[in-house]
């Protein structure tokens, strides 16, 4: 099974890519995911919920039925400003969702591609759990627009970016 949901950004790629990769703040704005957070170091250098990179490992909680599940999955793929994928398995059900980060007219189209195998996947089926998994990748895709859009607001541009447009921190301030 793949569920494959596109949406268009109108913030630059710098603004997305950091909204999506500071798991910490994804409670702040994602209704989706609760409580994500980085609980494995990638490399012996870095500390534990610092850094997405490939290797590492996410938690969050989904609700995609009428229990929240934990999902721990690992990082695999890790290109900066272009593609994140992470991967895992659970309750017979092996996932990976990859996500795309694609700079076109001055916007960004984020593609999110879940595929989705295993002898678990037809008692899901059974729940009706992949409709309200594609629910759920919409509106992830539509809380990462509405937050990235929010940081950016008309009148001056942003160093290195667009005029009329210019970042607003996670303060307020400009």
């Amino acid at each position: 099974m793949v569920i494959r949901e596109k949406i268009r950004i109108e913030a630059p790629l710098s603004v997305v890519w950091s909204v999506f990769t500071c798991l910490e703040d994804w409670a702040q704005w994602n209704g989706v995911c609760k409580s994500a957070c980085l609980v494995v170091p990638s490399s012996p250098d870095e500390r534990a919920g610092e850094t997405v990179s490939e290797g590492a490992c996410i938690a969050f909680t989904i609700r995609p039925a009428i229990f929240p599940i934990r999902i721990t999955p690992r990082v695999t793929r890790y290109v900066p400003h272009r593609e994140i994928v992470w991967e895992g398995s659970r309750f017979g059900v092996h996932a990976e969702h990859a996500f795309a980060f694609d700079e076109q007219d001055k916007s960004v189209v984020v593609t999110s591609t879940e595929k989705f195998g295993g002898f678990g996947l037809l008692l899901s089926r059974l729940a009706l759990i992949p409709s309200r998994l594609h629910r759920l990748t919409r509106e992830l895709l539509l809380a990462l627009k509405r937050e990235a859009e929010s940081r950016v607001v008309p009148g001056k541009p942003l160093k290195g970016s667009t005029p009329g447009r210019y970042f607003r921190s996670d303060d307020g301030s400009l």
